[in-house]
């Protein structure tokens, strides 16, 4: 199974490639679709949707994992992350993905055993996994990977099921 793991942003959208099978995870490719600041909203979404439209069809994955948004204070950044996330969805939609959602205790939970883990741990955990040399830099690009692996060891139980959009 190949997974596009993605931790959603409007500046920042980080995404990890890998594929995973007989419990052995490979490593496609990782980085982030980045937005200028101070660029009008609607060309950051047309160039997030663009960059995942392109990764979808070069890199032809099985699913998706997205992380779920949580709110806290600032409405307004939650508001335009949603909107992101949106087109994100709607990319992988049209490229006829299976899409998964995970909360980040989940994340934590299938990567390190541990639902309150902190960041670090999540990181060195997955680059461990995916057997790589350093923790992929921006975090988005760590995050995403660990989303991955998320839906990885969730993605044939009843948990993986539960947690598809619209299912």
């Amino acid at each position: 199974m190949r997974i596009l793991g993605i931790d959603p942003g409007y500046a920042i959208v980080g995404y990890g490639i890998v594929d995973y099978e007989a419990n052995r995870f490979r490593v496609v490719d990782y980085g982030a679709v980045t937005t200028q600041a101070h660029t009008p909203f609607d060309l950051r979404l047309q160039t997030i949707y663009n960059g995942l439209s392109c990764l979808i069809e070069k890199y032809s994955p099985d699913a998706m994992s997205i992380e779920k948004l949580f709110f806290n204070t600032n409405t307004t950044t939650a508001i335009d992350v949603a909107q992101a996330r949106g087109v994100i969805v709607l990319a992988a939609a049209q490229g006829g993905l299976d899409i998964a959602e995970y909360t980040p205790l989940q994340v934590k939970q299938s990567v390190v055993g541990y639902g309150r883990a902190e960041k670090k741990q999540v990181q060195e955990m997955t680059r461990l996994m995916l057997n790589l040399k350093a923790v992929p830099k921006p975090d988005d690009t760590a995050d995403a990977l660990a989303l991955a692996i998320c839906h990885a060891h969730s993605a044939g139980s009843l948990l993986g099921r539960m947690n598809k959009i619209g299912g």
